[in-house]
């Protein structure tokens, strides 16, 4: 299942941090890629949770795919709920996600 023990030992370090009991971590400091990421012509959005889950909208339909992932540095890995994988890479504040090119939407002040 898991070809890269990075991405076996990524997912651990997730687990634990959204499972420590009272460790409110997630909430106090969320890896900087949390938040929600949308290509150019905002037909598709993907928000990364911080407990490790991503939700993904396409062309207005919420929910479209969803899963976990987990990061590397600079690298994803994405784990579908219904069964496929898929990759990504931020470079220079951008989300390079498989064929996707998705940009950060500003969270309001």
């Amino acid at each position: 299942m898991f070809k890269n023990p990075l991405h076996l030992l990524g997912l651990f370090t997730t687990l634990l941090a959204c499972a420590a009991p009272g460790s409110g971590r997630a909430e106090r400091n969320p890896h900087p890629y949390v938040g929600m990421w949308i290509t150019a012509d905002g037909r598709i959005r993907q928000e990364l949770l911080a407990n490790g889950r991503y939700e993904e909208e396409r062309d207005g339909r919420k929910r479209a795919y969803t899963g976990r992932y987990t990061v590397t540095g600079t690298h994803l890995d994405y784990h579908d709920d219904l069964g496929f994988t898929a990759t990504g890479d931020v470079r220079d504040g951008v989300l390079y996600h498989e064929h996707l090119v998705l940009y950060r939407q500003e969270r309001p002040s």
